[in-house]
């Protein structure tokens, strides 16, 4: 490429959120004013209630379920203000003094509603279901009883509070440093000091030399960070096995699945589905190598463009919001119309920055705000896909909390989150193939869709295996080298590529810088659980038509009301098909076979 992604205006410099939605600046006297209000609204929330859960008819159930919301939506507001912002700017103080100021004052108010939850599950079960039978409890009827799964895992409200305290020391603190560490670390390349997100960005670069580099920048950069980021991810390991273990959670995952309301047999079958065809990752990689011309393909050639016509793909903000908002259009005129307001009403933070956190994420805010999406946008194919991506989550998130009183339905498990993430994807990528004529740029973007696929599903497992094996090794073999922690990602990284790909020793560092192992230990097969689903459901729109659409937006509109089996079986998925994994996997072999097939007819030289 004769211009480099980075160093090429993208329109997307100026795009940032405005966040007056909750204050106008750290000074707003609102924020002082507004951590007393929740203070106040839980201390007499705690003297109102504290004992008397037992004792509730459904009328005073619900108006404590509303006081409760209320005070958690003020607190929400405050936190999310502060979570933003920390994220654009990770290394400057005041921020990263507001988040911890805003984390104290969670566990306060943790520590002051506690009760509640422990109070409720001690109901017994012959009570408590009168209660939820009442039609006057009818809103919050699905949460009160989903969250009496947690039962036996509880505490006492002594040891509860110990531990919301102590996080805010332990946990949190470890996470924030990560993330501090991670912000400011920037990498030499070329003579330039460059962020993370323009590093990674340049490993999807045409030419071989300049990926090579970019590898080499970045694991140098980790290295300098080893002894920090090695004793962090031990830190973390060793508090998520404590408080297993007081918890009683029989596995590192337990506690995840319960939280996603993803049984222990249906996760297993996804993984054991994506592991058992880990064949088709060498497939594409020995395809991809011979389009390529390579004698080997390295750890830093798995996302090179191919030598086709989209190799100097490029696009400007403009460009990528026009595409996936008529992709959108095309689907859904609701999805079109509420990613709209994303882009008009500035609810977007899209410029690579310096402190800036790398990555991309939607927050779903709360009730009485909106959703916002970051991502860090250096004009490449990925990043329109990046946008698409969380842009389905926001809209997910949008939709959850229209005419919705209960603030719990804006957090769906992270396994449904990534459905509607997954498949906005999806329809960008339909979109742009149906309108392709060109039968070596339909190529391109089948193996470009393809390793996006691989990325969500089998990386995803692959890095789950990762986190199986170190918490698995942190419980039985103490605090974890990070030779040893090397040594557990590249064996499941070298399962998954099976050959097709040599991994250099630079790669084995690669694991320390995967923030959801840190802030949401389990995350990952979240992903893949969404991929698959994404695949059965756009197997059912093509089946379907626009009547499936009406269909999907019910869906999307009914957040987290209902168990994500329920939920989607009115929409004809059944997830507890032990077969249903093997679908999705069938999906992708289908994409490889059309790869396969359109490469050979194409270049049948190069095979």
């Amino acid at each position: 490429m004769s211009e480099t992604v980075e160093k090429r205006p993208t329109g997307a410099e100026d795009i940032v959120w405005d966040l007056s939605v909750f204050y106008d600046g750290l000074d707003d006297p609102k924020i002082e004013a507004d951590f007393e209000r929740i203070r106040t609204l839980a201390q007499d929330f705690s003297k109102l209630y504290r004992g008397k859960i037992a004792s509730l008819s459904a009328a005073e159930m619900l108006a404590a379920c509303q006081m409760r919301d209320k005070i958690y939506d003020l607190g929400g507001r405050v936190e999310t203000y502060a979570s933003l912002n920390f994220t654009t700017f990770s290394t400057d103080p005041k921020w990263g003094a507001f988040i911890q100021k805003t984390q104290e004052l969670d566990a306060e108010i943790g520590q002051e509603l506690v009760f509640f939850g422990l109070e409720w599950n001690a109901v017994d079960d012959e009570t408590a279901q009168k209660l939820l039978s009442d039609p006057v409890l009818a809103p919050y009827r699905y949460h009160l009883a989903s969250d009496r799964r947690y039962k036996p895992y509880q505490l006492s409200e002594a040891e509860e509070k110990v531990i919301i305290g102590k996080d805010v020391t332990g946990r949190n603190a470890f996470t924030r440093l990560f993330d501090q560490i991670m912000a400011a670390q920037e990498y030499e390349f070329d003579g330039e000091m460059l962020p993370q997100p323009q590093i990674l960005s340049k490993l999807k670069e045409g030419d071989r030399e300049e990926r090579r580099k970019a590898a080499a920048a970045l694991t140098k950069g980790l290295r300098e960070k080893t002894m920090e980021l090695t004793f962090v991810f031990n830190v973390l390991a060793a508090d998520k096995a404590t408080e297993d273990k007081l918890r009683g959670f029989p596995t590192w995952i337990s506690s995840r699945n319960l939280a996603n309301k993803a049984p222990d047999d249906v996760v297993e079958a996804l993984i054991e589905a994506v592991t058992s065809s880990y064949e088709l990752v060498a497939r594409h990689y020995n395809i991809k190598r011979a389009l390529l011309g390579y004698d080997e393909l390295y750890d830093y050639d798995r996302y090179a463009p191919l030598n086709l016509k989209e190799s100097d793909a490029f696009y400007t903000w403009d460009q990528a919001r026009d595409i996936v908002l008529k992709a959108f259009e095309r689907f859904s005129p609701t999805m079109a119309m509420v990613a709209s307001k994303f882009f008009e009403e500035n609810w977007i933070h899209a410029p690579v920055m310096s402190g800036k956190r790398g990555g991309a994420y939607a927050h779903p805010s709360v009730l009485s705000a909106h959703p916002f999406v970051f991502t860090n946008f250096t004009g490449n194919s990925s990043s329109v896909m990046t946008l698409a991506h969380e842009l389905g989550h926001g809209i997910h998130m949008y939709l959850s909390g229209q005419d919705n009183e209960v603030l719990e339905n804006l957090y769906t498990p992270l396994t449904t989150a990534e459905m509607a993430s997954v498949f906005a994807e999806m329809l960008v990528f339909q979109d742009l193939m149906a309108r392709e004529e060109d039968e070596e740029v339909k190529l391109a973007m089948l193996a470009e869709k393809i390793e996006d696929t691989f990325a969500t599903v089998y990386r995803q497992v692959s890095m789950n295996r990762f986190e199986d094996g170190m918490h698995t090794s942190r419980r039985t073999e103490g605090e974890l080298s990070s030779e040893r922690l090397s040594e557990i990602w590249m064996k499941t990284q070298k399962e998954m590529f099976q050959g097709s790909v040599t991994m250099t020793d630079d790669y084995s560092i690669w694991w320390s810088y995967v923030p959801h192992f840190l802030h949401t230990p389990g995350y990952v097969y979240a992903y893949a659980f969404g991929e698959l689903l994404v695949l059965a459901l756009y197997n059912l729109y093509k089946k379907e038509g626009e009547s499936f659409t009406p269909k999907y937006e019910r869906l999307l509109s009914a957040g987290d009301s209902n168990d994500p089996d329920q939920l989607l079986a009115a929409v004809g998925v059944d997830l507890n098909d032990p077969g249903f994994w093997k679908q999705g996997v069938q999906a992708v072999k289908d994409l490889v076979d059309q790869e396969e097939a359109l490469a050979k007819q194409l270049y049948p030289d190069r095979f």
